[in-house]
């Protein structure tokens, strides 16, 4: 099991490349699932997810090939239409299977996902929504099993809550069902837009991608296509708190800005100076004091749950108190904990953190309880005094590519050590 160690304090300086978004490349991998056909994917990037669901891909019977940094996904012929759990045990994200498989095949086996500590995330909206289209689904020995023998049918879904991965298995099921299928209620991030652009590309017949309310005319056939991944916002927005939390001079390249807005706008609030740099480049600098600023969670475009936890880390460095809601996910405040053992002076409530600054860190052992958890506590201990530990980094394995590369080349004392 890999670890962090991370000397501090430092000053982050010069320029780092966002990877491709990892929620992005997930359901468009999963989508290659739809056709016989070629499909090939650039900027996937290499995370742990990735692996797992290339793993997937293949034992459904797709071959996936690696050339210039790019995936060619076949599968020509569907062997095993499931998604087991020794497979899918620490991926969430194995549910985006479900509406491809069912589609493509007429039936699927998929097992409930697992991944990150940070509260349910229940899939029941994906399945109403299959539902809706005609299928037939049960819960057995920790499995969803569906069937649609005779196809899917288009029909009106309203999603009770907005649902991202929820959006993306039905519009993934819908472009091949039979007549209309209207989803209402739909998420508008980024990576939905994108993989609505792949799945056009593809035969697909998609009108309102990125608003609430997603038609799709069914089509008969997809064919094979070629797509590049966006950029990485999540990542984009870590280095940016990066160069914030160090009082640093940093520019993140090979983003987009314009996904960026709701964060900006809190980085600005909190003191930073935030400019262009070029095309898909912004620069980010921290000239005076940090200031508290609150922060509620919201779907996109509001401010995303997946930047909490390293906006949390931010605020222990700022005056003031600062009221941090997450209303996205009931269970995400782990990393809390490990952050006041670093001597942060944060109160929950509930749903709130009242997170009281500045206050000087101290390195410690700390444990990463999940994906973003663990990108904050890697921003805590750039700017504590002494060595931390961080342990349990598969979790940060999982969404960002060689991010102690990154970070040590903006100037971060920081080294992966493996252990027996």
């Amino acid at each position: 099991m890999d670890r962090f160690l991370i000397s501090g304090p430092t000053r982050l300086e010069g320029k780092v490349a966002t990877s491709g978004a990892k929620n992005a490349a997930l359901p468009a991998l999963a989508a290659c699932l739809l056709t016989p056909e070629p499909v090939t994917l650039r900027r996937v990037p290499a995370v742990r997810d990735i692996a797992t669901m290339r793993q997937l891909l293949e034992h459904c019977g797709a071959t996936v090939e690696e050339s210039h940094g790019a995936l060619r996904v076949t599968a020509a012929e569907i062997r095993a239409p499931e998604a087991p759990y020794d497979l899918v045990k620490t991926m969430r994200a194995s549910s985006l299977v479900l509406g491809p498989l069912l589609a493509r095949c007429g039936r699927a086996r998929v097992s409930l996902p697992g991944g990150c500590a940070i509260g349910a995330r229940p899939i029941n909206l994906h399945l109403a929504g299959l539902q809706a289209l005609g299928a037939q689904i049960w819960q057995e020995h920790g499995y969803i099993h569906a069937e649609a023998p005779h196809g899917l049918r288009g029909a009106l879904v309203h999603f009770d809550r907005i649902t991202v991965t929820g959006t993306e298995d039905l519009l993934m099921a819908a472009v091949l069902a039979e007549g209309e299928t209207v989803l209402e209620n739909a998420a508008r991030e980024p990576e939905v837009v994108d993989l609505a652009e792949l799945l056009a590309k593809m035969g697909a017949r998609i009108e309102g991608a990125g608003t609430p309310t997603i038609r799709v005319q069914g089509v008969g056939r997809l064919h094979g296509a070629e797509h590049t991944i966006i950029p990485d916002r999540i990542e984009a927005g870590t280095f940016l708190i990066a160069g914030a939390i160090t009082a640093g001079d940093v520019v993140v390249t090979s983003c987009l800005p314009e996904h960026l807005g709701a964060l900006l706008v809190k980085l600005r609030q909190a003191g930073a100076e935030i400019a262009e740099a070029g095309p898909g480049a912004l620069r980010i600098r921290r000239p005076g004091r940090l200031l508290a600023v609150d922060v509620t969670t919201e779907e996109y475009p509001g401010f995303a749950t997946d930047l909490q936890a390293q906006f949390m880390a931010l605020m222990t460095q700022a005056e003031g108190v600062s009221v941090i809601t997450e209303t996205i996910f009931e269970n995400r405040f782990l990393h809390a904990l490990e952050l006041m053992r670093m001597g942060a002076d944060i109160r929950l409530e509930g749903r709130q953190a009242i997170v009281t600054g500045p206050r000087p860190l101290t390195g410690a052992a700390v444990i990463a309880s999940d994906l973003r958890a663990s990108a904050s506590l890697v921003l805590a201990a750039l700017v504590a005094r002494g060595e931390t530990v961080v342990d349990r980094v598969y979790h940060i394995d999982r969404g960002y590519e060689k991010i102690e590369q990154k970070l040590g080349a903006l100037g971060a004392r920081i080294e992966r050590v493996s252990l027996p």
